[in-house]
């Protein structure tokens, strides 16, 4: 899993070769700069880590800043770890930025969903309600109904859908078409809707 470290910009739409309108997604990706490079000798496994995205020198820690000062970089906002680089493809201190991704290629985009807070299960469910008020019903019109019988199984089961806390969850797109690559501002367009809020962390992965 290759990828790059990238931020929500917006939605647009464009015209393709057969005049058909596409909703697209705008994407920030890098430029990353790689903060460390981990060896299967030192730490067992081997994976590429990048930063993005910077932080003001107060807002970082000492251990933090020891940390970029060895990649000769300036305090990131947001590090990942990616697996899939070859080993030797990459040096720490090395930037990468959006060229890494060609046009017409098939990325996988992972964001945040928004936050949604606690909501009724017509919200986070999609229950339909009772519907108008008849038949002498008055306080049951988004209340969720019942749970389970009370002689058997006398209980609750596992995944019965309730209210609760919506959104705030990693989601992923997958197969997402690069429409149109914008190297020298680093920019992205791809096919279809990403999850998140605009000006959201995503990870874009090959």
């Amino acid at each position: 899993m290759q990828g790059l470290i990238g931020k929500k910009v917006g939605m647009t739409s464009v015209f393709d070769e057969d005049g058909r309108n596409i909703p697209c997604t705008v994407l920030q990706a890098g430029p990353c700069v790689v903060t460390q490079v981990k060896t299967r000798e030192k730490d067992g496994y081997f994976a590429v880590q990048l930063g993005f995205d910077e932080k003001k020198e107060k807002h970082t820690t000492k251990a933090e800043l020891g940390h970029f000062k060895k990649a000769n970089t300036t305090p990131k906002r947001k590090l990942v770890e990616f697996t899939g680089f070859e080993e030797g493809q990459v040096q720490e201190g090395e930037v990468l930025t959006a060229e890494f991704f060609g046009p017409d290629n098939w990325v996988d985009v992972r964001g945040w969903s928004k936050g949604k807070g606690f909501q009724g299960v017509v919200k986070r469910h999609g229950f339909s309600g009772v519907g108008g008020q008849t038949h002498g019903q008055h306080n049951r019109g988004r209340a969720p109904g019942s749970l389970g019988a009370s002689s058997f199984p006398s209980r609750v089961l596992p995944g019965m859908r309730m209210a609760g806390r919506t959104g705030g969850k990693k989601v992923m797109s997958v197969s997402m078409r690069v429409v149109k690559l914008m190297a020298d501002k680093n920019i992205i367009i791809v096919k279809g809707s990403v999850p998140g809020p605009k000006g959201g962390y995503v990870i874009i992965t090959k």
